[in-house]
């Protein structure tokens, strides 16, 4: 999963710059400024500064709309589908994959053929090169440490079966965000039938949903639980506000871990098209990579040359996973998880 890409590396300089050389009048507004459309679902504190970077860095200003910690992704996603008549977005940059593939599916995506995403993983990038990923996060097991000791603590999705955990556990609502990806992810790596057991289990042991994983971390930190389900960013941000929480990875029946990359795409009939373009190059480079794994949300990168400055950061033993097929599984995940859980 976490293969390493070289060739592509040593062109993003140039590419970026003849890009920006190639612009014409086609992509200003009334004023004269060259902008661009972003539609991203990656939080905002955290994308703000790479948006500001790539302004800098191109002179284009970029319009940016955000998505909210309760809808996350799949607001901006179901908005990407109401515009496909008359696109109002340019770019797509997603905290996730699955919602992205399943756009891609919709013909609602167009391919990046630019130098940036040649030699892309094959594992983060769809095969017709409708969406890119980038900067991983893991799904995890978040716990109290005043209240769980790390012997304790769960290490897989089937510990957290345990009766032990019941009234316990806490985890975001699969409707939205990482967490409707994670419970697909079931269905597609134990089968349908195992998953639904899992989730029967959940319910069981009383698991309580609630709207987001941040609020899921901050529930652990304050003893309203014990123990969550949630992404490392998460838990990386609990770490920074000095709060008593940990994680082990959420592993799948020893198999490894979920890992979650940012996606980034271009819409079909983008209004922008040449400034999307020298957007796509950019984040594609190496700059938010390292911007963001020197972020409080420590995505690990896939570029070596960023991986090999944080080794800290990087994901011990990921799972194997078929983004598309989990995509796949997506609605069926999201509807047998809130006819179970909620």
């Amino acid at each position: 999963m976490q293969e390493r890409t070289h060739g592509h590396c040593r062109q993003l300089a140039a590419v970026f710059l003849s890009a920006l050389v190639l612009l014409g009048a086609s992509c200003s507004d009334r004023s004269g400024q060259r902008e661009v459309v972003l539609y991203c679902s990656v939080d905002q504190e955290v994308a703000e500064p790479i948006v500001a970077r790539f302004e800098q860095e191109s002179g284009i200003k970029v319009l940016a709309r955000y998505d909210t910690e309760a809808s996350k992704t799949v607001g901006l996603v179901q908005r990407i589908r109401s515009e496909a008549s008359a696109p109002v977005a340019d770019v797509f940059w997603s905290s996730e994959v699955f919602h992205t593939i399943r756009l891609a599916q919709e013909g609602l995506l167009a391919p990046y053929r630019g130098p940036a995403g040649d030699n892309w993983p094959a594992a983060f990038a769809d095969p017709n090169a409708l969406w890119h990923g980038f900067a991983l996060r893991a799904r995890v097991i978040g716990y109290n440490t005043s209240r769980v000791s790390a012997e304790e603590a769960p290490k897989s999705l089937e510990d957290c079966l345990e009766p032990k955990w019941k009234g316990r556990l806490v985890m975001a609502t699969p409707a939205f965000g990482t967490t409707g990806g994670d419970v697909a992810s079931w269905f597609a790596h134990y089968g349908p039938e195992r998953a639904r057991q899992i989730l029967d289990g959940l319910k069981a042991n009383e698991t309580r949903i609630v709207n987001g994983n941040s609020t899921a971390v901050r529930m652990i930190a304050t003893g309203q639980a014990d123990v969550c389900f949630t992404d490392t960013d998460d838990i990386y941000a609990g770490q920074r506000n000095g709060w008593p929480v940990a994680m082990n990875p959420l592993d799948q029946g020893g198999d490894g871990v979920l890992t979650i990359p940012n996606t980034t795409a271009l819409i079909e009939g983008r209004p922008h098209p040449d400034t999307a373009v020298v957007l796509m190059a950019f984040l594609l480079s190496e700059t938010p990579e390292r911007m963001l794994v020197e972020s409080d949300s420590h995505n690990s990168p896939i570029h070596p040359a960023v991986a090999a400055g944080h080794p800290q950061y990087t994901i011990a033993r990921p799972l194997a996973v078929d983004y598309a097929r989990v995509a796949d599984y997506l609605p069926t995940a999201i509807e047998t998880a809130r006819e179970t859980l909620q």
